[in-house]
């Protein structure tokens, strides 16, 4: 029966792919790819030709519907992103509710996320939670850190190494310089690297080095606290 396939894919490590993803991708008519050229790679890595299509954040709202009639119409389709797992950070949520819309079948395969793996081997609670993706750049930035001063969970937050610091910075200015935070980048790859301590440390640090690859921050909760506010 047709249905669309969510597919995580490596983060870092080709290694991550899960002998069931591998299958899906073999037996779909159509893989939807964030960037053919480097899911082009990957399939190429595992001895797989099939057809591609782009779907991306500029146009899946265009592509949404057209891939729900490809469904309908009998084709099983494959949605992966450049690295996890789809709808995390990524595109995949649109097209699901469409299909779920539809009454077509979705299944998700379990797979690589960068959150989860900083999470655990960040030294922070992994009882409870709370996964914010990207800060705002700009507008709602303010409102979204004096939030996340106040979460009494462990929040977990993805960030580009060109504006790392500035985040660490506004961390320790609205959550205070003692927070505990593990700072993770290129997490499966060669030079994976955890970095633990307190805010103040981790702006010291990177402030001192060039940053490189994807950035996950994991940060400790408190349970009360009156938010200082940060400078833009």
């Amino acid at each position: 029966m047709s249905k669309l396939y969510l597919v995580p894919t490596p983060i870092g490590n080709m290694e991550d792919i899960t002998l069931r993803a591998i299958r899906v991708l073999k037996e779909v008519d159509l893989v939807l790819a964030e960037d053919t050229r480097t899911s082009g790679n990957l399939l190429r890595h595992l001895g797989i030709s099939k057809p591609m299509t782009a779907f991306h954040i500029r146009n899946e709202h265009q592509v949404v519907e057209r891939m729900a009639d490809r469904i309908v119409a009998g084709e099983t389709l494959a949605l992966v992103t450049d690295a996890g797992t789809p709808a995390i950070s990524d595109p995949g949520f649109l097209l699901v509710r469409e299909c779920v819309k539809r009454n077509i079948e979705v299944e998700c395969l379990p797979g690589p996320t960068a959150f989860v793996p900083a999470l655990v081997n960040s030294g922070l609670s992994a009882e409870k939670f709370v996964f914010e993706g990207f800060l705002p750049h700009k507008k709602g930035r303010q409102t979204k850190l004096q939030a996340v001063a106040c979460y009494p969970y462990t929040t977990i937050l993805y960030e580009s190494p060109f504006r790392l610091l500035k985040t660490l910075q506004q961390l320790a200015e609205v959550c205070g310089g003692e927070r505990q935070v593990c700072v993770s980048r290129e997490l499966t790859k060669i030079h994976e690297e955890n970095w633990r301590g307190t805010l103040d440390a981790a702006v010291a640090h990177f402030s001192e080095k060039e940053t490189k690859g994807e950035i996950v921050i994991v940060l400790e909760g408190k349970k009360y606290c009156n938010p200082k506010p940060s400078r833009e």
